[in-house]
């Protein structure tokens, strides 16, 4: 997938593009020194990554004042969707190589986000109207996580792979949860899953 496929896909303005391919540049610069990303990943990155994370912006629910991505990684899905201008985003990362690059990418995206360099159960709670997080962990564990950062009637949402099944019915033994499933458009046995009115059971 080219940029400009990605802008087809995504209806990104010119702008936007421009922030994401300088993005995009320095995580290939940056990947030669530190594992970001998978590196057989790399040339496919605008779909993988970009486009992965980029489809998560319809869903969120609106209006949107803060969104705490857990487990950043190299900043996918929260700083993909805070330079497409959901505001107030939070990334939360242990790894401090990683949020050195988390900052650099912030820097010459011009994108104003918040980077917590700590384990997620660390971090103050950020009351925060959505939750999102991306090859993280199961979706029980996602919920216990997300628990402590989420306002009462926040939402989360989730990109899972092809275990989604799994999770649903293992999470649902100890939680409550009002869920949409979003078909993935990077892989026909993925899914994103919108929870809302999350509970322990």
């Amino acid at each position: 997938m080219t940029p400009e496929q990605f802008q087809a896909k995504t209806g990104v303005s010119r702008e936007t593009l421009d922030r994401l391919t300088a993005y995009a540049e320095l995580l290939v610069k940056w990947q030669a020194r530190i594992n970001l990303v998978g590196p057989d990943t790399i040339p496919n990155l605008w779909e993988r990554h970009f486009l992965d994370s980029a489809q998560v912006f319809p869903i969120l629910p609106q209006p949107i004042h803060r969104l705490v991505d857990m487990g950043c990684g190299a900043g996918f899905p929260g700083l993909v969707l805070a330079v497409m201008g959901v505001p107030d985003v939070h990334l939360i990362e242990s790894d401090a190589r990683k949020c050195a690059f988390l900052r650099e990418a912030a820097r010459v995206t011009g994108t104003s986000v918040t980077i917590h360099n700590a384990r997620i159960e660390a971090v103050e709670p950020l009351g925060a109207d959505v939750v999102t997080a991306r090859a993280l962990a199961p979706l029980e564990k996602l919920l216990g996580w997300a628990e402590r950062h989420l306002l009462p009637e926040g939402h989360c949402v989730f990109l899972k792979g092809r275990g989604v099944e799994d999770e649903l019915t293992t999470a649902s033994k100890e939680w409550n949860i009002t869920f949409e499933r979003f078909p993935s458009q990077t892989d026909s046995l993925a899914a994103i899953l919108h929870l809302k009115e999350v509970r322990r059971g």
